[in-house]
């Protein structure tokens, strides 16, 4: 019980400094006679911080601590070993001349045996003030009658700040009680304050459980009834400022950053105020000449998937826009061939900057091409348009619209169209001849009908028959395929066929690649089996046995496939095609320098090697990039390794909001246009 520890014993054998004695020693000493310099006997090292805002509170409110000095070794100035900072702030008044140069400074001497201890006393023997009661004590001030803007002056904090803390100093007393000791946090106290009211925020942390009671999940108890203005679509729609001036309620959570932490507590008013903006923008777009337009805040994947969409055509591109594609397809080009030379050379960097402005060029052209799609009138006369919102809060359209009834319609109208100008052209042909037969006489309308009534039970005929429909269709495909006729002149058929033959200008090897060589073979068997006029080769196709008939089939098809990309993406055109097919590029392509290995960057080739041949990756990174490149020919070889742009991939799983979204722009058979909200 009578021990003491070595501490205690030590402390009893110091000897007693020399206290000082404010009313003997407190001395006024003109601030350029104090020297702010580095001395041993101030215990503080770290740099001063925060000097102007003490200066502009010593300013206003006056020094309310005295310096603690040591007489200098000159015997008239004094060096400061307690308050540099108090110091630096009246020399920085001083240079801005708010105080005079010989501002008379109220300053402790003591001796200089006890300055390190006086100063060490100063900083460590006073503790801070705790947070509850700063916030009590703003609060105060302010029932005083001190403006915000004066007690933020005073402080040299900005008037938010005071604001921040008058909301903290009025949550409710059971919680400012359990903040004191230490049972809620400070987090958790500004979560809390989005509310003034005392019992809301007491029901809404004590009767959580403890593990809900993060700032989060409190702030959202709080305002589950209310609209997050920083989330909610609606409200980027309408705008904050037009929802408050029409006398829209709100809340703002003054601990919240940035545009967060805004609330709106009227949201029937939004949703009229959105409702009448996309009215608007609705009757903007009725104007186009659609048959219907139609506002919805919102417009889910599921009920745009109840619509057909109508078909675009491309129109002729104005004598500008053909200027304009011309020269984009040059520059195109020209970037192409500079990334071969930067390549060449080795110099990625600079292809990869010029890769950049290939992929600028390509969305200018892309958006010019886009332009040239359009709705025709009869078109837009039965389609329709939904305005909506999406999530970011931007309008968007979908046109080209088609209910069941209007797609059918239209179907109908097109081929209509479509049979009256053949007959047409028939007409004409036999009046070369002999004069035409004459049509009977009766109206437009009725001839509508009947040849629609024709056009039905023409369908349902050719349905009953697939061996005459297959016909029909192979006989076209031949004639375009392997006899180089215009397809669609002999049968009233709406199919047409494209034949692609731009794939040699692409790719220069691509006449002598296993695959080309290969279909040319089968090409030219089938043509050397099949008569070239036109009514004997419908009657050959006729007699043919389905299999085979099946099998041309495929190999016209075949010519017809593209799937050109101007650029590499995650999921190349014709994936399931090519599982469906069970394509294997290995049997018909090899990696090599020349076709591959020369034309991508030194470190995808190096990346590549580190597949096929790890081994050799170390050695390979010291060669020239041609040497690479050759190399890395050799090593891949048996190998049957591909580039990431031939394997197959899976699309990655979306969340519930992205596939929406995503769907949608899928549905659509033209981009959504956004509008500034």
């Amino acid at each position: 019980m009578n021990a003491i520890t070595q501490t205690e014993a030590r402390a009893i054998q110091a000897p007693t400094l020399e206290a000082a004695d404010p009313t003997k020693n407190l001395i006024l000493v003109p601030l350029s006679r104090l020297a702010l310099r580095p001395t041993d006997r101030n215990v503080r090292k770290t740099p001063r911080m925060s000097i102007p805002e003490l200066a502009a509170s010593i300013q206003r409110v006056g020094l309310l601590q005295n310096l603690i000095v040591i007489p200098a070794a000159d015997g008239e100035h004094y060096e400061v070993v307690a308050g540099g900072r108090r110091l630096a702030a009246l020399k920085l008044l001083a240079k801005k001349h708010r105080i005079a140069k010989d501002w008379e400074v109220p300053c402790l001497q003591v001796a200089d045996g006890t300055a390190r201890t006086a100063s060490l006393t100063e900083n460590v023997q006073r503790e801070a003030m705790h947070p509850a009661d700063q916030f009590e004590a703003f609060a105060a001030l302010v029932a005083e009658g001190r403006p915000i803007e004066d007690i933020a002056a005073d402080f040299s904090v900005t008037p938010l700040v005071v604001q921040r803390r008058l909301k903290l100093a009025n949550v409710s007393p059971r919680l400012m009680a359990d903040y004191r000791a230490d049972a809620v946090t400070l987090d958790q106290l500004m979560a809390l304050a989005v509310t003034d009211d005392h019992a809301s925020q007491d029901a809404a942390f004590y009767d959580a459980p403890q593990w809900q009671r993060s700032p989060s999940a409190l702030r959202e108890r709080l305002t589950e009834r209310e609209i997050d203005a920083y989330r909610h679509p609606l409200v980027r729609f309408v705008g904050l400022d037009s929802y408050e001036t029409a006398g829209g309620g709100i809340r703002r959570d003054l601990f919240a950053e940035g545009d967060a932490g805004v609330y709106l507590s009227d949201a029937a008013l939004l949703e009229r105020l959105a409702q009448d903006k996309l009215a608007g923008i609705a009757a903007e777009v009725k104007a186009e000449g659609w048959a219907w337009v139609d506002a919805a805040p919102a417009a889910p994947y599921a009920d745009l998937q109840a619509f057909q969409r109508a078909p675009r055509e491309r129109r002729t591109p104005s004598k500008r826009d053909a200027v304009r594609i011309e020269k984009l397809q040059a520059k195109m080009q020209e970037v192409a061939e500079a990334i071969d030379a930067a390549m060449d050379a080795d110099d990625e960097d600079k292809a990869e900057a010029l890769q950049e402005d290939g992929e600028r060029l390509g969305q200018q052209l892309q958006a010019l091409e886009d332009g040239l799609l359009g709705y025709a009138v009869n078109v837009r006369a039965a389609a329709g348009a939904i305005v909506t919102i999406d999530r970011n809060g931007e309008a968007v359209i979908h046109r080209g619209l088609l209910r069941e009834a209007e797609a059918k319609a239209l179907r109908t109208l097109e081929k209509l169209r479509q049979g009256f100008s053949g007959a047409d052209a028939a007409n004409d042909d036999e009046g070369e001849e002999g004069e035409a037969p004459k049509a009977a006489a009766i109206s437009g309308r009725l001839a509508q009908r009947l040849s629609a009534h024709r056009t039905a039970a023409l369908q349902i005929e050719v349905a009953r028959h697939p061996q005459v429909a297959l016909v029909a269709l192979v006989h076209g495909m031949v004639q375009t395929v392997l006899q180089s006729r215009y397809y669609g002149h002999d049968l009233p058929l709406g199919v047409r066929l494209t034949v692609q033959d731009r794939l040699e200008g692409i790719a220069s090897d691509w006449p002598e690649s296993p695959a080309a060589v290969a279909l040319r073979e089968l090409q030219r068997a089938w043509g050397g089996k099949l008569p070239e006029d036109s009514i004997e080769l419908f009657a050959a196709l006729l007699v043919m046995e389905q299999g085979e008939l099946v099998k041309l089939l495929a190999v016209c098809v075949a010519s017809t496939v593209d799937v050109v990309t101007p650029r590499a993406t995650v999921r190349q055109p014709g994936a399931e095609l090519a599982q469906a097919v069970g394509l294997d590029m290995a049997a018909w392509w090899q990696p090599t320098a020349e076709g591959y290995f020369k034309h991508v960057p030194k470190a995808a080739v190096l990346q590549a090697v580190g597949e096929f041949a790890p081994e050799s990756v170390n050695r390979l990174a010291k060669l020239k990039k041609a040497d690479i490149a050759s190399e890395a020919e050799r090593l891949v070889n048996g190998t049957g390794w591909m580039p990431a742009i031939f394997k197959t991939t899976d699309a990655p799983e979306e969340g519930p909001q992205d596939a929406e979204q995503d769907g949608a722009a899928v549905a659509a058979d033209e981009p959504a246009e956004v509008l500034a909200a």
